[in-house]
C-alpha cells in the first residue's frame, strides 16, 4: 500500500503511479493513494488514469485517510484470499495443478537459459482407494493432509510440491541431476511410510509410487514431454509392483 503525494522532486506522483502499474508484480497488488493539492477534476481524473485506487486532496482530515487506507487494506487482503483460494488446493493447501504447472513451465525456460538441471518426481499413493473404501472419504482426507505435510517437510526451500489431481503430487526440484532425485525422492518416500498416519483409532501405514524425469533425458525439453515421462516411470513403478522408484 503506498501513500503518494504528487508534488516530489524529479518525478511526479502521477508519474511514479504510471511507472508502478507498469512493472506491476505478480506477488501481490499494490495498492495506491494519492495526495495533492491540485482540487481540479482533471487533476483527478489524471491521477486515476494512471492507476491510483483513491485520491485524497489536501487539506485532508486525517480521520479520513486513516479509514481510506483501512479501505485499501481490506481490499489487499482479499485480493490476497482470492490469490490463495486461485492457486492452492483447498484441502491439502499445497499448490494446485494450474500453479505447480506455471512454476514447472518457468524451471524449464530457466533451465534452457542457464543450461541447468531441472527434475520433476510425480508421486501416487498406493491403494489408495482401498483406504476410501475401508475408512471412509473423511478419513481419504485426512490420509492426503498428512502426506502432504510430511512430504513438503522433506522437501528442500527451492523445491515445489503441488497436488496433481486425487492422490498424486507434482514436485520440482530445480538444480539437482537423477541421482541427487533419486536420494531426495528416497528421502520423501521414507518420511511417508516411516510411521502409520493416525485417525480416530485407527492407524494407517501408507506408501508411495514414485518417476522420476528431468529435462537433461527428455529429447524436446518441453513441459509435456516431461510429464510424460514421469508418468510412464510412475506406471513402471506400478507394474513393478508399488512401493518403489
Amino acid at each position: 500500500l503506498i501513500l503518494l503525494d504528487v508534488m516530489l522532486p524529479g518525478l511526479d506522483g502521477i508519474e511514479v503511479c504510471r511507472l508502478v502499474r507498469q512493472k506491476q508484480s505478480t506477488q501481490g497488488y499494490v495498492y495506491i493513494v494519492i495526495l495533492t493539492g491540485k482540487q481540479r477534476k482533471e487533476d483527478v481524473v489524471q491521477g486515476l488514469e494512471a492507476g491510483a485506487d483513491d485520491f485524497l486532496i489536501k487539506p485532508f482530515d486525517h480521520q479520513e485517510l486513516r479509514m481510506r487506507l483501512r479501505v485499501g487494506q481490506c481490499i489487499l487482503a482479499l485480493q490476497d484470499q482470492l490469490k490463495q483460494m486461485a492457486y492452492h488446493d483447498s484441502l491439502t493447501g499445497l499448490l494446485n495443478r494450474l500453479a505447480i504447472m506455471d512454476i514447472l513451465q518457468k524451471e524449464l525456460s530457466r533451465a534452457r537459459r542457464e543450461d541447468c538441471s531441472v527434475s520433476v518426481v510425480m508421486c501416487d499413493l498406493d491403494y489408495f482407494k482401498k483406504v476410501n473404501d475401508t475408512y471412509g472419504h473423511l478419513c481419504g482426507d485426512a490420509v492426503l493432509v498428512e502426506a502432504a505435510r510430511r512430504l513438503k517437510s522433506e522437501m528442500r526451500l527451492y523445491d515445489s510440491l503441488g497436488r496433481y489431481g486425487g492422490e498424486e503430487f507434482l514436485m520440482i526440484a530445480p538444480g539437482i541431476d537423477r541421482v541427487e532425485t533419486l536420494r531426495l525422492a528416497r528421502r520423501l518416500q521414507s518420511r511417508l511410510s516411516e510411521t502409520p498416519i493416525p485417525y480416530m483409532e485407527h492407524q494407517i501405514t501408507v506408501t508411495m509410487s514414485m518417476g522420476i524425469a528431468d529435462n537433461r533425458c527428455c529429447e524436446f525439453g518441453d513441459i509435456d514431454s516431461l510429464i510424460r515421462l514421469a508418468d510412464e516411470a510412475l506406471y513402471c513403478a506400478k507394474i513393478e509392483g508399488r512401493n518403489r522408484i
